[in-house]
This record gives C-alpha cells, structure tokens and sequence, in this order.
C-alpha cells in the first residue's frame, strides 16, 4: 500500500514540476494566460500530493492503535490520561 501512495506522489509532483516548465518554457510563447493556468493548477497539486501520500490505507497502523506490548500500550495510555495510576 505505502508503494502505490509513494508512486502517486511521485506521479503528481512530476506532472507539477512539468506543467511549471511547459507553461515558462514553451506555452509563454503563445499565449499567457494559458501558462499563467497552467501554474495555478500546478500550484494546486503539492497540497493534494502530500494528503495522497499520507493517507491512511485500511491495512496501516495508526498511532494510536494498540502495538500488543501490554506494556508498552500501559505506558501510552498512562501517557495519554487514558488509565490513572492508583
């Protein structure tokens, strides 16, 4: 699951990263506006990126989500107000 994410990134950073040199390098030269739009979509994109690539799928861990050291979990959760020491 953490592949598929971390190709997604990858794929929409790229096609920012061309869109900004597209609209400078070549579509300038045509017509402005349209480069111009073509950076605000690309401006757009990082944000989605990065909650695509931190999305949690159905099978990650979360964490908050007990580890199975009983230990360990007491000592979050003592951490977290969840069980008062007597």
């Amino acid at each position: 699951m953490y592949a598929r994410r971390r190709h997604a990134y990858f794929a929409m950073m790229g096609t920012c990263i061309g869109l900004f040199v597209l609209a400078w390098g070549v579509v300038r030269l045509w017509s402005m506006p349209v480069a111009i739009g073509m950076c605000v979509v690309a401006m757009v994109i990082p944000p989605l990126a990065a909650m695509v690539a931190n999305r949690r799928g159905p099978d990650d861990r979360w964490w908050d989500d007990p580890s199975g050291d009983p230990k360990s979990d007491e000592w979050w959760d003592e951490l977290d107000g969840k069980k008062r020491r007597r």
